[in-house]
């Protein structure tokens, strides 16, 4: 039977409890164990497919199409464990699914209310599919006092009640900050926060404290009296160099014994760190260093990008090397010279997005500044701008462009209206929703007998997740082939171009889909091992 384990969090947002969610899965796995996890989130989006990168960082896209929130990547990275539909739910959601069964009649004329209705359906959610799994660890989004959290930490409290005793465990991540004027560390913030967290029913067992140096012994017994939890049971959670060094840090600091012994479990084996170990090193003592030059969207805010920036130091990891990112926001390119800005980069990447703005900066010139031997990576909306650029510069095609930008008379980007889906047809109209309705999760791709991608995967077949509405219009396929465009990658049906390559440039390719979603800090993904490996033979060529 499964362990339930709930992280909560306070005082503020983005302490990490997403991330330290992961690492604790990943502690839990190398002792031995298997783990789920899972994130509730309370805003009212039904998904965070419609949200701007801006409002929570990028979408997470998993294998079973669902459009999820990025915490679910970092799940997957650190316990290389595949995320699914069923793992992540929003209030929107539980609303949604809770009125279509009110409109049916399903509650027998009964006043649909939070509690038991609301509560009741997210217990269902944390509580299906545990079978094989030895531990669930659930996030609750936001902070404890949020008033669109309340029925999460509802229902949570009432599975601490309702589920054999000793099989829920609480674990509370807070802020001990420091005041430079007073010259110490606050632990009333921590305080206030587990108060809230207990006037609504739930006790936590570990406390997970944020802080920027460490927590004098003094200041341990202080947040353990005031919050009745045992001294041990207050863990320090200090900044790391790297990402991939917090399961090492939590183990050390005895995150993993902590709440092991909250369920009575004391003889469990040791951890095998050995991969972590070895994946620290390799960031902290690099052999060289290369920089790519990132030339998106929304680079304003790292988070939108986030699984391509981890796939790129996954990237760098597979090549020993230090990866130092560019980030460029493209619609400078529209007005100044791209070459400025790229005199010290090593490899260019243009990464997906949505819409006209500085579509052109990443059409008309992503590759000009180039040397013939500079490696480029085009994802999604990016792959698609680099089949734009050949069209019009190399194939002759001048109003060559895309439909999502509006009528033209060269629309080598078109909007996609249907496809297969196993056996399934899938259709979409011009003016339908815009949730979940665009192409997702994960599709095979055929590949092209001795392309260059078949020889970076080792093999005809290779799947990806996807999220797009648009695709290359295969009509005009002859013409940018014989301008050396390759589809070297299609779907299996081959109606639709999965993957684009020149082979007379030492490193261009052009993927429709999500690499970067599938890529691991102990298993690179191979397009971007290979692409930093071009980065790095570029690097001793200058």
């Amino acid at each position: 039977m499964a362990r339930y384990v709930f992280i909560t969090g306070g005082v503020v947002s983005s302490l990490g409890k997403g991330l330290a969610s992961a690492a604790l899965g990943a502690l839990l796995q190398a002792r031995g164990f298997s783990v789920r996890l899972c994130k509730l989130d309370p805003y009212l989006n039904v998904d965070p497919g419609t949200m701007s990168p801006y409002q929570h960082g990028e979408v997470f896209v998993t294998d079973d199409g669902a459009e999820t929130i990025l915490d679910l990547g970092h799940y997957e990275r650190f316990t290389g464990r595949p995320a699914r539909q069923a793992d992540n739910i929003t209030t929107g959601r539980i609303y949604q699914e809770i009125i279509a069964k009110e409109r049916r009649g399903d509650f027998l004329g009964a006043t649909v209310q939070v509690i038991p209705h609301v509560t009741d359906a997210i217990k269902a959610f944390v509580t299906t599919g545990n079978e094989d799994v030895d531990f669930v660890l659930c996030e609750i989004g936001g902070t404890v006092g949020d008033i669109e959290g309340l029925p999460f930490f509802e229902a949570i409290r009432q599975l601490g009640n309702e589920l054999p005793r000793g099989d829920t465990a609480f674990i509370h991540l807070t802020l001990v900050p420091f005041i430079p004027s007073a010259g110490e560390l606050k632990t009333k913030p921590t305080q206030h926060s587990v108060k809230e967290l207990r006037s609504i029913g739930i006790q936590p067992d570990v406390l997970l404290c944020r802080a920027d140096r460490p927590l004098p012994s003094d200041e341990r017994r202080k947040i353990a009296l005031f919050c009745n939890v045992r001294p041990e049971a207050v863990i320090q959670a200090l900044d790391v160099q790297s990402i991939y060094d917090v399961p090492i840090a939590y183990h050390r600091e005895g995150l993993d014994r902590e709440l092991l012994a909250a369920f009575g479990i004391t003889n469990a084996p040791e951890p095998d760190l050995r991969m972590w170990q070895e994946i620290s090193e390799t960031v902290a003592e690099p052999d060289g260093e290369v920089t790519v030059a990132i030339v998106g969207k929304y680079t304003g805010l790292k988070d939108a990008y986030k699984s391509l920036n981890e796939a790129l130091v996954h990237g760098g990891i597979a090549n020993k090397v230090k990866v130092n990112l560019e980030w460029i926001e493209s619609q400078v390119f529209e007005s100044e010279n791209p070459a400025a800005y790229l005199e010290d980069v090593n490899g260019i990447l243009v990464p997906g997005g949505f819409g006209e703005r500085g579509a052109e900066a990443r059409s008309t010139r992503l590759a000009m500044p180039a040397p013939a031997d500079f490696p480029i990576f085009g994802i999604c909306f990016g792959m698609q701008m680099a089949v734009v650029e050949v069209a019009r510069d190399l194939a002759g095609i001048e109003g060559a462009s895309s439909t999502e930008f509006g009528p033209t008379e060269e629309p080598v980007i078109g909007l996609m209206t249907e496809w297969m889906r196993g056996e399934e047809l899938e259709r979409r109209e011009q003016n339908g929703d815009l949730g979940g309705t665009m192409r997702l999760g994960a599709y095979d791709a055929v590949l092209a007998k001795g392309s260059e991608v078949a020889k970076i995967y080792g093999a005809r077949v290779s799947p990806s997740n996807h999220r797009h509405r648009y695709e290359v219009n295969m009509r005009y396929r002859n013409k940018l082939e014989a301008a050396g465009l390759r589809f070297s990658g299609l779907s299996p049906d081959g109606l639709l171009p999965e993957i684009v390559e020149i082979p007379e440039h030492p490193w261009f390719i052009g993927v429709q889909f999500h690499p970067e979603l599938k890529s691991r800090p102990f298993a690179p993904h191979p397009l971007f091992k290979s692409f930093i490996g071009a980065a790095v033979e570029q690097s001793r060529l200058v």
